[in-house]
């Protein structure tokens, strides 16, 4: 983006032009046939292993890895010839609360997995050019050992690594201090006025099972970890994770992406354990944000709350630089493009073609999230229809609505909230025969784009 100070990411490399890659890969070829004693070439098929592509992915590589990826790629076999260089694709290790399925559970030793929906899952769908690794929880207790094992031999084939997690970790990780504390925190909703003390009580008790699940994640990173790895942590989830990895490992190259706004120091100032997250994150070498002003609330609560210094670049801490950059997130085009040609998808755009023929419909797909506006999106219909009567039976709002969290008490209010605006504004202005509302609290279309 232009003008953003922290999207300078000085790791990351402009991507080449045509004549760098051939002079690269002239000395790439020298390098090379230094190597095999001044007699051999590189062969053609090792000019794709440096493509643009590769080498402006991540911000993680540098020069010498690259050679040294060159030599370590070439060895002898049982003759003592060498072998032909093989092209290898860089490791990288995803780690987010949610796997990318979910498992459902058949007998004792048998387990279903299906397709997760979500923004993250969505996104990361079109990151091809890694060897990569999803490290996350697959949403499901499992308290016997003969139930870890089959899940985590049938999410291997997914190449999924599972984090197990019982059922009071993840109420007090997951639902507590994710759900109560940070979620509304991070979208700018003040924290819990009630009881005082409860509120506190509750808070720390919340706080420690969030290290604890953190703690759990870094366990079984480290445990799959190999040298040259990329580590990717990601989300609100995993704040903790980065000081924790560090702590092992001081060479792990991780990086921590946030999916939510980063609100601005005064609002993060209300957050107890502001300091200790902070200096998590800040283990990290590179930290992303959606958004230019993202990126700005971060070094500004870290300057203002630590103390710390804020460059160009990112934060510097006793010598140490964090660096902190904007990284809109984006999809995979092609794959949505191509789901418009599936036949069952043609089959289902020609009944609600017919369905909703001469009337004009308004489309909304959101998570069932009180931080979404569903109910103020149905209210300013209402308040259309209501300013607008020769509107009526020619204008239909289809919304669908993703649940989300149904075990959360505040989001089960929400559904019921939704769903009495919803019948009583059909109710208003419906007849026999059409309703201005379509409210669809289910994942059929999004699950169309997961085929």
């Amino acid at each position: 983006m232009p003008g953003n100070l922290y999207n300078n990411c000085s790791n990351l490399p402009a991507t080449p032009t045509r004549l760098e890659r051939l002079l690269r890969e002239r000395e790439l070829r020298k390098y090379s046939k230094c190597l095999n004693d001044c007699e051999a070439e590189l062969p053609s098929s090792t000019q794709d292993c440096f493509s643009p592509d590769l080498e402006t992915s991540t911000c993680l590589f540098n020069d010498e890895e690259l050679l040294e990826t060159v030599s370590a790629s070439r060895s002898l076999n049982d003759d003592g010839e060498r072998l032909d260089f093989r092209t290898s694709k860089q490791r990288l290790l995803v780690v987010a609360n949610r796997l990318p399925v979910s498992a459902v559970r058949h007998g004792e030793d048998s387990w279903q997995l299906e397709m997760s929906v979500g923004g993250l899952v969505t996104a990361l769908l079109g990151v091809k050019e890694f060897d990569t690794r999803w490290i996350g929880w697959a949403g499901v207790n499992v308290p016997d050992e003969i139930g870890q094992k089959a899940l985590a031999k049938a999410l291997d084939e997914k190449r999924c690594i599972p984090v197990f997690l019982d059922e009071e970790v993840v109420h007090q990780y997951y639902n507590g201090y994710c759900n109560n504390i940070l979620w509304p925190l991070f979208h700018y909703i003040g924290l819990p006025q009630e009881d005082r003390l409860a509120t506190t009580r509750s808070f720390q008790s919340q706080f420690d099972g969030y290290k604890k699940a953190n703690q759990l994640f870094a366990d079984v990173v480290n445990e799959h970890y190999e040298e040259g790895d990329v580590v990717w942590c990601h989300d609100y989830h995993l704040m903790f994770l980065p000081k924790c990895l560090k702590e092992r490992n001081k060479k792990m190259k991780v990086g921590w992406f946030l999916h939510t706004p980063f609100p601005s120091s005064e609002i993060h100032r209300m957050l107890p354990s502001r300091l200790e997250l902070l200096r998590s994150v800040l283990a990290a070498d590179l930290v992303g944000f959606h958004t230019y002003d993202y990126a700005r609330h971060f070094v500004s609560a870290c300057t203002r709350i630590l103390g710390l210094e804020g460059t160009p670049e990112g934060v510097e801490d006793q010598g140490k630089l964090t660096r902190i950059a904007a990284f809109p997130v984006g999809i995979d085009s092609e794959r949505f493009i191509k789901a418009l040609e599936l036949p069952e998808v043609q089959d289902h755009m020609k009944v609600l073609k017919q369905r909703f023929a001469g009337r004009k419909v308004m489309l909304g797909v959101d998570r069932l999230d009180m931080i979404k506006g569903i109910p103020q999106k149905i209210l300013a219909f209402e308040k259309f229809l209501e300013e607008n009567p020769n509107w009526h039976n020619k204008v239909v709002l289809l919304q669908i609505a993703v649940p989300t969290r149904t075990d959360v008490p505040e989001y089960q209010k929400l559904t019921s909230q939704v769903h009495e605006i919803v019948g009583r504004i059909n109710g208003r202005f419906g007849s026999l025969t059409a309703v201005p509302i379509h409210h669809l609290v289910c994942l059929y279309l999004i699950i169309c784009f997961h085929i």
